[in-house]
């Protein structure tokens, strides 16, 4: 091969980074990391891109030839991860992108939520229910309230409840809940809420 000539992996590696990007790419072969922690590294990030509505995202587990009977540990332990978040909400579905690679399919946020994603028919409330706010919600910033409150109800109506009032400060509650699982520690957690609340009502509201 001529000196300076890009290789195939090369070509790949810059579509990859052209298609995906580093915000939608975890590189897992790069770190290294053992079974379970890979398992609970992706599982954690999967989490956090799809509140942040990046449709698709690619992980990269390398094809393990330098594992034992050249299995690779960490892509069995992903391919074995994705069934479980699809059934919780966070993927919808996965495929080979290259034998060291995997394109993964977020779900929408209301997936997470389990909320059907559209309702033209809905009755608005949102002026209607002035509850105090519960107790374990009243450290939120005044916004990220009003966007709860506003998911809450969208949800409620969603599934076909004419008076959403009554139920809205559990789903609040549980949304927040919900929610909170996919979101890491940081300084801005808060607005990584609002924004995910944000991607569901508009899910929701489509």
């Amino acid at each position: 091969m001529r000196p300076g000539r890009p290789t195939l992996k090369g070509l790949w590696q810059a579509f990859d980074e052209t298609t995906f990007g580093q915000d939608r790419t975890l590189n897992l072969r790069e770190l290294l990391p053992s079974a379970v922690e890979a398992r609970a590294r992706a599982e954690a990030w999967l989490r956090m891109r799809q509140v942040m509505k990046t449709g698709e995202v690619l992980i990269i587990t390398g094809r393990g030839n330098q594992s034992v009977n050249g299995i690779g540990v960490v892509r069995e332990s992903i391919m074995a991860l994705l069934p479980s978040l699809r059934r919780r909400g966070v993927v919808t579905s996965w495929r080979e992108h290259t034998p060291g690679s995997i394109v993964v399919t977020l779900a929408p946020v209301t997936a997470l939520l389990g909320a059907p994603r559209r309702n033209k028919q809905r009755k608005s409330v949102d002026g209607q229910n002035k509850a105090e706010v519960p107790a374990s919600l009243v450290a939120l910033e005044p916004e990220t309230l009003r966007l709860l409150r506003r998911l809450a109800i969208r949800t409620i109506e969603s599934l076909g409840v004419a008076d959403a009032g009554p139920f809205v400060d559990e789903e609040m509650q549980r949304t927040f809940a919900t929610l909170s699982k996919t979101l890491p520690l940081s300084t801005d957690r808060e607005g990584k809420l609002r924004r995910a609340m944000r991607s569901a009502i508009d899910e929701l509201e489509g």
